[in-house]
């Protein structure tokens, strides 16, 4: 009988601490669908196969401001949050045009446009309200890319894709509300041109981009 009722007692306790232990998770300022804007600076360089360090006027890195959205959904398990996110920027990273040399980045002039992201992040709690983590995933750059013969001037679209990786910092200022800061770093390795008008596209080819960014968002969480 002492066995049975000792038996109840901690069944009981397993029923209580169960849900108490659920509504905690469920109350988490890092969990559910979260929406926010996001802004910074962003820097594109070339990488070491297209580093040209022979003509000093070469400009070859495109510095700018990043601006944009993102979307993602964390759940919190206690220990670890995990969740999918997706991101869509623009740029305003722009090279300079140095005494007419438009031998930039190895193969152009070139000017950032429209960023897209699809990855993940995983991260540990710090306290109640902080969260560190990583992040990494595919990116989908286009550039905007000027070159010159000599007597004319060329200008195309090169559609990139390639992969990120980063950690930040995110603090809930409320159940709803939270701020975050974090770098990524982002390699582009495949391009290929978009021609405007019926021209198809062309086959992709090797190309090596590399790409620095210091981000803020500010989001809600629903």
């Amino acid at each position: 009988m002492k066995k049975t009722i000792a038996a109840l007692l901690a069944g009981s306790t397993f029923l209580v601490a169960v849900p108490a232990s659920a509504q905690a998770v469920d109350e988490s300022p890092f969990t559910g669908l979260r929406v926010q804007a996001v802004t910074g600076y962003d820097s594109v360089t070339a990488g070491s196969d297209d580093d040209d360090d022979i003509n000093d006027n070469n400009d070859q890195t495109a510095d700018g401001i990043l601006y944009g959205a993102a979307v993602g959904y964390d759940i919190d398990f206690g220990g670890v949050v995990v969740g999918p996110e997706a991101e869509f920027t623009f740029s305003s990273a722009d090279t300079d045009f140095n005494d007419g040399d438009f031998e930039n980045f190895g193969f152009g002039n070139v000017s950032a446009e429209r960023d897209l992201y699809l990855g993940a992040r995983i991260g540990a709690k710090v306290g109640e309200n902080a969260l560190a983590y990583v992040k990494g995933g595919y990116t989908n750059a286009t550039f905007d890319i000027r070159s010159n013969d000599g007597t004319r001037e060329f200008r195309e679209g090169y559609d990139t894709d390639g992969y990120r990786i980063g950690g930040g910092v995110e603090v809930a200022l409320s159940q709803n509300m939270f701020i975050n800061a974090e770098y990524r770093y982002s390699n582009y390795s495949k391009a290929e041109v978009d021609f405007e008008g019926t021209l198809p596209d062309t086959e992709r080819f090797k190309v090596d981009l590399d790409r620095h960014q210091v981000a803020v968002g500010l989001g809600m969480r629903f």
